[in-house]
């Protein structure tokens, strides 16, 4: 599998988890940010414009993933060097999908767990779309965890989850494979960190390919002292760290196809010691038994002749040739499928070729034996007739005779049946024709009767109508009777109510009267008194003069000699007196 599958893997789980409806389509704008993303972690130079000027003539909507693939093949995937962080960019694509599909309910495993279980998948998974892993490949990762966890591993019950796997589709999704490690079917009596340590031993192997690890002593080229390093054997490097959590890397060892790895002797007091030399120094390293020291040699070795041969990593090559034995398993299978229809179909051809052939020769053979045994027939009716002739002659004139006599015996007992049988069957035909008369007779009279019966049945029904009409006009007479009598004392009551109301009404009008004479009188007496206090205000303003000072202009003359006020003082006067008359007035 090339480094365009892997990445491709991955970005398709990118792409479905986008695609929230499930329509195969994508938002042009979800596909900017994913496609940013991918250049930024894969290091690539991102053109942002190059998106909407792949897709300036598809301006309808969503992009499926048929649409996006040209543009991540020319813009992304064509420009990719192996220069980048593999982890980077697979967790870049897990954080996209982990929320959407992962359910962490019931998990014994971490997020990190889960993300290595995925990388897993991705990498174990067939080259088809939607990803799945198949049986051997689930059964293939399980061994390698169980192995890593230090258990055994138990044929039986992964058989009997096969069986169960099979019945429904035998294939898991990511997310399927991650609940099955998860829920700790298979590592019952394993701790959750043992888990945890067996996932990622399994992880470093097939995605890291880290193909063996462990501590072990170096000895240094300057100081040529020892020190204890954690080596990680990679298929073409050796590197070694200050300790395992791999924070603090001290250098690497280059493998190629001029290296080569050997045994040293014990010396300096280190044991277990081997060499492995390159093109430009050597490295001794000294192991903590024989059994790993030899384990080191073999994997060193391995990788060398791999890197000699140019094949990738081991389990990359088992991978590939378990593939390509599924390949060619279901490529002969399905070839073998082939071969047995046409085989079953020139069998079922041959079969019914057979079959007419076997009916024919059965037909055959039956007219065969019906031949031979018509001939055996004619020929013992032969020399029957031939050894009977004689005798058939001698009796033939008495048989003759007694046939005769027996034919006209005969004849004359069918002359008499034919006679009884004619008289049977006119007597037959006249009991026939009388049982015909009398059902017409019977028919006749059971017309007449349901005749009867109707008009007897429609005289009652009439007779009925005519008694519930009368009942009804003597109830609805007595109704209407009833109803005049009620309407009667019902006018009574009312104008006994008028009469008494007119009274009440006369009585109120006198009192009425009454009220308006009294107010009469009283605005009769207001106004004598009204006009009485006017003539004496009048009065009294006529006699009351102020005594002021003479005026030096002419004065009004009165009747009584010179006026004591002035004509000012006389318009002021007739004024106020105006007013008070005026407002006097209405009182009235």
């Amino acid at each position: 599998m090339g480094l365009r599958d892997e990445l491709l893997k991955s970005i398709w789980h990118a792409f479905t988890a986008l695609d929230v409806d499930k329509s195969g389509k994508v938002s042009k704008s979800q596909l900017k940010v994913l496609s940013h993303n991918l250049c930024t972690v894969m290091k690539i130079p991102h053109d942002p414009v190059a998106l909407e000027e792949h897709f300036k003539d598809d301006d309808e909507g969503p992009v499926s993933n048929q649409g996006y693939m040209p543009y991540l093949n020319k813009f992304i995937l064509d420009k990719v060097q192996d220069n980048f962080d593999r982890v980077d960019f697979n967790r870049m694509c897990w954080t996209l999908c982990a929320r959407k599909n992962l359910t962490k309910m019931y998990l014994l495993i971490t997020d990190d767990d889960s993300f290595k279980i995925w990388c897993i998948f991705n990498f174990l998974s067939e080259d088809r779309y939607p990803l799945a892993i198949v049986t051997e490949e689930i059964e293939y990762f399980l061994r390698k965890l169980t192995e890593a966890m230090g258990g055994s591993w138990i044929e039986e019950k992964f058989e009997d989850y096969k069986i169960q796997l099979n019945s429904k589709k035998q294939c898991l999704s990511a997310w399927e494979l991650i609940d099955l490690i998860g829920t700790g079917h298979f590592s019952k009596g394993m701790d959750r960190q043992t888990l945890s340590m067996g996932i990622n031993e399994v992880f470093q192997e097939l995605i890291l390919d880290v193909l063996k690890q462990g501590y072990m002593l170096k000895k240094g080229h300057k100081r040529k002292n020892w020190t204890e390093r954690w080596f990680l054997l990679r298929p073409n490097a050796i590197s070694y760290y200050v300790s395992e959590d791999l924070t603090e890397k001290k250098g690497d060892i280059v493998l190629d196809g001029n290296c080569c790895v050997e045994s040293l002797p014990d010396k300096e007091g280190k044991k277990c010691l081997f060499i492995v030399k390159c093109s430009d120094k050597s490295f001794e390293i000294s192991a903590s038994d024989k059994k790993k020291k030899q384990e080191w040699i073999q994997g060193i070795q391995t990788c060398i002749n791999l890197l000699k041969l140019g094949l990738p990593a081991p389990h990359r090559e088992a991978r590939q040739k378990r593939k390509e034995l599924r390949q060619k398993l279901m490529a002969e299978q399905e070839e073998l499928e082939l071969r047995m229809k046409e085989l079953q179909t020139a069998n079922e051809n041959k079969q019914k070729e057979l079959e007419t052939m076997r009916k024919k020769l059965e037909e055959a053979a039956a007219n065969s034996a019906e031949e031979e045994e018509r001939r055996l027939q004619t020929h013992r009716e032969l020399q029957d007739r031939y050894r009977m002739d004689l005798e058939r002659e001698k009796m033939v004139r008495q048989q003759m005779e007694e046939e005769v006599a027996q034919k006209s015996v005969e004849v004359e007992q069918y002359l008499q049946r034919v006679n009884e049988l004619e008289d049977m069957y006119r007597l037959l035909e006249e009991a026939l024709e009388d049982e015909r008369q009398a059902r017409q007779d019977e028919e006749t009279v059971r017309k007449l009767q349901a005749r009867l019966l109707e008009e007897e049945a429609m005289k009652r029904v009439e007779l009925e109508n005519i008694h519930l009409q009368q009942q009804r006009a003597i109830s609805q007479t007595e109704a209407e009777k009833q109803e005049l009598e009620n309407e009667r004392l019902a006018k009574e009551q009312a104008l006994q109510a008028a009469m008494q109301q007119l009274e009440l009404l006369e009585s109120e009008r006198r009192g009425a009267l009454e009220q308006y004479e009294e107010v009469m009188k009283k605005l009769e007496q207001a106004a004598s008194k009204t006009k009485s206090w006017k003539d004496k205000v009048a009065h009294h303003e006529g006699l009351i003069r102020l005594i002021q000072p003479g005026s030096k202009g002419p004065q009004l003359i009165t009747n009584w000699g010179a006026a004591a006020f002035t004509e000012a003082e006389l318009n002021l006067r007739e004024k106020n007196w105006q007013e008070k008359k005026n407002r006097a007035a209405p009182a009235q």
